[in-house]
Parts: structure tokens; sequence; C-alpha cells
């Protein structure tokens, strides 16, 4: 059973997830979209189940974590609440594919098609088919995960062909700089491929979602093509503060 949510923990999140989605549908209208059209992952890393628990009783129900050892406990303690969603969003190594595929609803971060080969390898033995986001690392940064920009298509070409996983977007982290035009370039860089991706007729590839931006820089994601921002601090605080 999970523990009940602070009322001051629960409060907290929900004047933040409030102000958050305040900010979505002015940048939105801005742009001439409508606030539906971006989903919101809450990121969860490093912070408890009871914190959790507090954004779930807010209305909060799609949750990224960025390690399988970490979201494991989380995803094992809320089994009992059927419509939580689940994001592996964080590197993943093809060690822990197996236990990744049982435990998310959708792979993020899917940077090799050896790594696709092994999720549609455990998606064939769960009997389910595992979204997957194909990451690209438009940053340039040798710190980040993610294919380069120009391995995409060669990998889509082997990657759409395989069973048991159907890729559902790209996905990208942002530079970390205070940069906006590096960060803006790196934005546009996804959406042009996520774009020129869409025209294109691959098997098993639905190109919904554009993931990209996250606490400091989701207000440029959206002004650049942004369908899915990945969002713990404005939504949580700062890490270690709750």
């Amino acid at each position: 059973m999970a523990p009940n949510g602070n009322s001051e923990e629960r409060s907290r999140i929900s004047a933040n997830w409030n102000r958050l989605n305040d900010q979505i549908a002015a940048t939105t209208t801005r742009i001439g979209r409508v606030p539906e059209t971006i989903k919101i992952v809450t990121v969860g890393k490093t912070f408890p189940v009871a914190i959790l628990k507090a954004a779930m009783e807010v209305g909060i129900r799609v949750f990224g974590e960025n390690r399988v050892q970490e979201a494991a406990p989380k995803i094992e303690f809320f089994r009992n609440i059927p419509d939580i969603e689940w994001h592996m969003i964080g590197h993943l190594q093809t060690n822990k594919a197996k236990k990744a595929a049982e435990l998310f609803n959708v792979i993020q971060s899917v940077d090799s098609v050896r790594l696709a080969q092994l999720l549609s390898t455990e998606g064939g033995r769960l009997g389910r088919t595992i979204p997957v986001f194909i990451e690209i690392n438009t940053s340039g940064e040798s710190a980040k995960s993610g294919m380069a920009p120009d391995a995409l298509f060669p990998a889509l070409d082997e990657i759409a062909v395989l069973p048991n996983i159907a890729v559902s977007g790209l996905m990208t982290v942002g530079p970390l700089t205070d940069d906006v035009g590096q960060i803006r370039h790196a934005f546009r860089q996804l959406k042009k491929l996520y774009d020129r991706a869409r025209e294109q007729s691959y098997p098993n590839c639905h190109f919904e979602r554009l993931s990209m931006g996250m606490s400091g820089d989701f207000e440029i994601a959206i002004e650049e093509g942004s369908t899915m921002i990945r969002v713990g601090r404005a939504i949580f605080g700062e890490r270690g503060a709750a």
C-alpha cells in the first residue's frame, strides 16, 4: 500500500505543477500551439516514494527515471496503481536491457542498434511491443549518451525491422550551457531529424513524440517543436530540498 502523501508536500507540488502548466500554456499560445500537444514526464530521480505518492495525489501520472536500479523498487511499490506510466530516460546499459523491459512502459534512451536488438528480444520474451525513442546527441558533448545525428537513418534501417519494439519518437538532452543559441540549435537539429524521419515509411515507426526540454530549457524546446518535456526540478524543487 502506498504511503500517504504529506499535505505540505502535496501543496508545494500542486503549486509547482500548476505553475508549470501555466508556463506551458503561455509558451504554446505565444507560438500558435495548444498546451494539450505537450506531454509532461515528471522526473523522479533521487526522490523517494513518499514524494512520488504526493505527486500522484496531485494528479501526475507519467514518471521518468534515470537508473534501473533506483527505479525498480519505486515501480514495484506502485505496481497496484494501473494508470501510472513509467519512462526510462537515462542511459541504459545493454546488461540492464532485460530488467528495463520488465519495468518500464516506454524506453526513451535507445542509443544503439545493439540495445534495440536486445529490447526486441526481451519484448518477445515478455509478449509485448515496447515503445522506444531513439536518443540523439545533438550537442556533440562527449559526456552525453546518444547517437550522432548522422547515425540515425542508418540505424533506423536496422531498428525498424526488429519485432516487439516500436519507435515512437526521438529524444535529446540539451547542452549544458547558458547560451540560448546553442540550446536552440541542438533542439532545432533534432526537430529537423524528426521531420525527415516522419516523411519516410519505416515499419514499426510512428514518430508521434519529440522528447526534448527539461526544467531549465523546456520553453525553448517547445518553441522549437518539442511535444514531450522531462521535468523534475520545476515540479519537485531542488534535489535534496524535498
